[in-house]
């Protein structure tokens, strides 16, 4: 029988850094395990197993569980760990960002979403900012955010009009150059960057060798951030190569793969 104890933590370079990889603390980890579970529930053996992989011992992975529970982020029931609301409309970002969208035409119409208070409480301008970005609008200038009119802005972006903002469409006589809204060439970066540790993971992964466990569950969490970050734009304001499609199909190979070797380690802590 396998433990997680005879698999080695990921060590971490530069280079794994420029692609989205980073060191996970207990609660990161274990929010990451519910969050790519679908329900997201999971036993307390599979968690602690999983925390197992990185060196966590333990009672240090109960901690954090006992810690995010009294935080309001997960419950528990029954001995099982569930995610709470805000953890649960993250994941349903995170799903929608890995799924994709159809192509559509384009207009040339933008959305804009402009600020008329003004004072507002920092708190308030964090929170704001968080809601423009995670619904892929980007700041044209202060106050003014703009994105493609490809679809309906919906809330939470659309609550913000309780907190002094209006939203409307418009026509530009000079488009606004998407690389400078928002960090294309970073995105395309990391796409390629990903595919390499893609490619150079699923040799094991589809052998069914368990070492490689820590490695591809950071690669999972950096492709389902980078799904995240994708800014939508219609094909219009994309660069050339833009490497979406490609890497949308690699990830979904290495996903398959992952999630089956994964399977398989936990079984065996039954």
């Amino acid at each position: 029988m396998s433990s997680s104890r005879d698999i080695a933590p990921p060590e971490f370079t530069a280079a794994d850094r420029a692609i989205g990889l980073r060191p996970l603390t207990a609660r990161s980890l274990l929010a990451s395990m519910l969050l790519g579970s679908h329900p997201p529930r999971l036993p307390v053996r599979v968690l602690v197993a999983a925390a197992g992989l990185f060196g966590i011992t333990d009672g240090s992975a109960r901690t954090a569980l006992s810690r995010m529970v009294a935080a309001g982020d997960i419950r528990m029931n029954d001995g099982w760990y569930e995610l709470e609301a805000d953890l649960l409309a993250r994941q349903r970002r995170q799903d929608r960002g890995r799924s994709g969208e159809p192509e559509v035409h384009w207009n040339g119409q933008w959305h804009t979403a402009i600020v008329t208070a003004d004072r507002r409480p920092a708190t308030e301008r964090a929170y704001s900012r968080t809601v423009l970005t995670e619904a892929h609008l980007a700041e044209l200038r202060e106050g003014v955010w703009i994105r493609p009119e490809t679809s309906e802005l919906t809330s939470p972006l659309l609550d913000l009009g309780e907190h002094g903002w209006i939203f409307g469409t418009t026509t530009f006589r000079r488009l606004p150059d998407p690389a400078e809204l928002w960090d294309l060439a970073g995105w395309m970066k990391r796409a390629h960057g990903l595919n390499d540790a893609i490619d150079d993971l699923l040799p094991a992964l589809e052998a069914g060798n368990r070492s490689s466990l820590p490695r591809g569950f950071l690669v999972a969490a950096a492709g389902l951030r980078l799904f995240r970050d994708d800014p939508r734009l219609p094909r219009e304001l994309l660069p050339q190569g833009w490497p979406r499609a490609d890497f949308q199909e690699r990830y979904d190979r290495f996903d398959r793969s992952y999630r089956r070797v994964l399977k398989a380690f936990f079984d065996e802590t039954r």
